[in-house]
Order: C-alpha cells, then structure tokens, then sequence
C-alpha cells in the first residue's frame, strides 16, 4: 500500500430512496452546475456518504449517465477529502455539468461543501410584497 493509497478518504454511497428523502430535510446549497443538499446525522465516527441525482428533464439517458459519471469523479479525485465524517450529501445535477470545464466543475464542488448555508429569512420577511 503506498501512501497515496492511505490518504485517500472513502466516501460511502446513498443506495435507497429513504436516504435521499432524508437529506432533503437538510441544508441546501445552490450552485451553478449542480445543487448540493447536505445533512447532518451527528455520527462524526462514520464515514460521510454521497448520492448523485439526476432528472429525465435534463436529457437522455446517455448524457444523465454523463453527467452523473463526471460528477463521481469529482467527488472521487478531489472533493471526497473535504466532505465531513457524519454528513450525507446529494448532488442534484444540472444540464451545465456536461460542458463546463471539470477543473472548474471540481472547484465549484469543492466550495459548496466547504461553504455554509445563508440563513433562511424569516416568514415575514420572506415575501417582497407589501
């Protein structure tokens, strides 16, 4: 085993349609290529888990299948490392995942999961009408 091989962090996989409902209920982070759901489970002793999704809407199935394996590598060479023990993250792709330059794509991956959520504005600030 070389040290290359021991630094790598694994990150698990969400499988069924339970775990992905569940991340729902957490934070949403919006990106230009993809939206980033997270959820917080509060087992800092697991591994982080990651699920990827995308809809019919944004093509057929050879580019969803683009998409989403472009989007694994991502989270494969780079993005797995920042991802924290006890998290559960669905990336929701988007149809600008299949042209934009992966360097970027990575980066962008990279800093919505570093990144916090902006607070939600409260019900009566919420709307802009008066």
């Amino acid at each position: 085993m070389t040290i290359e091989t021991k630094n790598k962090k694994t990150v698990g996989r969400l499988k069924s349609r339970p775990q992905f409902l569940a991340v729902r209920q957490g934070e949403s982070r919006r990106g230009r290529t993809f939206l980033l759901e997270v959820l917080d489970r509060n087992a800092t002793d697991e591994a982080p888990r990651v699920g990827f999704t995308v809809t019919k809407k944004h093509g057929n199935a050879v580019e969803r299948n683009r998409m989403r394996r472009r989007l694994k590598e991502a989270v494969r060479q780079s993005a797995g490392f920042a991802m924290k023990n006890g998290h559960d993250y669905v990336i929701v792709a988007r149809r600008e995942v299949l042209t934009a330059p992966f360097a970027d794509m990575t980066a962008q991956l990279i800093e919505r999961i570093e990144s916090r959520p902006k607070p939600k504005r409260s019900e009566e600030t919420r709307s802009r009408k008066a």
